[in-house]
């Protein structure tokens, strides 16, 4: 008989997991709390999928010999607990993509910043460089879906510590930690050393073959590895001193000395500016010449990469005011980075659900570089509270319409309007993407 999956969560990962699970010969049924979108429905009508929408039927569910729970599913959801109760099997979507992905190779990402713009800017070179690669994951397209409908020899894999937490013996060829900060607390008891426990299960399967590129100026990374082995060939990258393996920037210069090449490269010729960035551009090109990509190519590809849409991306000037879009920043750290490379006298506009967030972190670069804070959420009160005393205006606002009109409106000639949140985006806004749009049109109805 087949093997009985049953799919929580009706989303890109959930039904890219169901298509490539039915190919595989599994008995699949997919079940959703919410309502489907039209599109997921007719590919799992298309087919031949049995699912549910608007309930977890409990008999059907914890019938099944394994159970692929979709990211956003917390631990403390009812049905996964019974489910977690009665010891079935629980996975996550890139470990059945793992199992059938044949002999192709994966470089996985993951870390609290910057993990989506070192996996586009990874594939970018990759692609550039002659591989044959998709992009997949947390990224926005489904890593088993990939798998079923256009297997390649290569995927780069934006990957979250929720899609971590359920993996069994998803192993990367080359992992990827852009950093750890405090971010999802909510998902992880508030305690800081789940989350980075959960962080670090990338490299949990990888042996001596395989290759581990991180941040050494990151202090909970490092502080992690002096107190744990890894078995993994480790790729570091560093702004302090010089490294004969991994890479490192020293006067303007980025060197990157892995596979067979040592690459070196003017930081001015980045494309993407910021030192969060060029922390970004070293850990993909580490990547991409671990791949077997030669120089030339990354360094073309580095240099002709574009922005990520939602990611310190510039919108307009109106009347010698800049408008930038960081609506992606969904915590205080990713908030910090973007003021960090702030140069013009700023109005920030914070706020959205928070997930635990420490706005302390924040209070030395808003009291430097921020006039006016605009707060655009349902619950501004924590934000009030953090700095009141440092910045001179805080306004509330209830649409992006209205944030960016107030924002406008304390703003001169030669200020900068910036929506970097700190927070999610669930209150008032579908996700951070459609936060984003609408801050982007709102600035062009000005």
């Amino acid at each position: 008989m087949s093997k009985r999956i049953v799919i929580l969560g009706g989303g890109e990962s959930g039904v890219g997991a169901a298509l490539l699970a039915k190919q595989q010969g599994y008995n699949v049924f997919v079940s959703d709390g919410g309502l489907l979108k039209s599109n997921y429905k007719n590919e799992l009508q298309q087919h031949e999928i049995a699912f549910e929408e608007g309930k977890h039927s409990e008999e059907k569910i914890l019938g099944a010999d394994e159970v692929m729970k979709s990211p956003g599913i917390p631990e403390k959801n009812d049905m996964v607990k019974k489910i977690r109760a009665k010891g079935i099997s629980v996975i996550s979507e890139i470990e059945l993509a793992y199992r059938y992905k044949g002999d192709a190779k994966i470089i996985g990402i993951t870390g609290s910043n910057g993990k989506t713009t070192t996996t586009s800017m990874t594939y970018h070179i990759c692609k550039h460089g002659g591989l044959d690669c998709a992009l997949v994951g947390n990224i926005g397209y489904s890593f088993a879906k990939q798998v079923a409908e256009e297997p390649k020899q290569w995927y780069i894999a934006e990957i979250s510590s929720f899609q971590l937490d359920d993996i069994k013996t998803f192993r990367p060829d080359i992992a990827i930690l852009t950093n750890i900060t405090e971010d999802h607390l909510d998902r992880y008891d508030y305690k800081f050393e789940n989350y980075i426990n959960s962080k670090f299960r990338i490299v949990m399967n990888q042996t001596d073959e395989d290759y581990f590129i991180y941040c050494e100026d990151d202090p909970v990374t490092k502080q992690f590895l002096t107190l744990n082995s890894i078995h993994t060939n480790p790729l570091p990258f560093t702004m302090q001193h010089e490294l004969n393996k991994g890479g490192f920037i020293k006067n303007g210069q980025m060197t990157v000395v892995a596979g067979s090449e040592k690459m070196q490269m003017s930081i001015y010729d980045f494309a993407l500016k910021g030192i969060h960035n060029q922390y970004n551009t070293m850990a993909a090109g580490i990547a991409a010449a671990t791949a077997g990509i030669r120089k030339q190519k990354i360094r073309e590809a580095i240099q002709s990469f574009e922005a990520l849409e939602h990611r310190m991306e510039f919108v307009l000037t109106v009347r010698g005011v800049d408008f930038i879009n960081d609506s992606k920043a969904t915590n205080v750290n990713s908030t910090w980075y973007a003021l960090e490379s702030m140069e013009k006298p700023t109005i920030l506009i914070l706020g959205g659900i928070d997930k635990g967030n420490d706005y302390g972190l924040l209070r030395e670069l808003i009291k430097e570089k921020v006039k006016a804070i605009v707060c655009m959420g349902t619950d501004n009160a924590k934000i009030h509270e953090a700095f009141q005393d440092d910045v001179p205006v805080i306004v509330n606002t209830a649409s992006a319409q209205e944030a960016v009109k107030a924002a406008y409106h304390f703003a001169t000639k030669g200020d900068v309007v910036l929506l970097s949140p700190a927070c999610a985006s669930f209150d008032l806004f579908k996700n951070y993407e459609d936060r984003g749009n609408q801050f982007k049109e709102a600035v062009r109805d000005l």
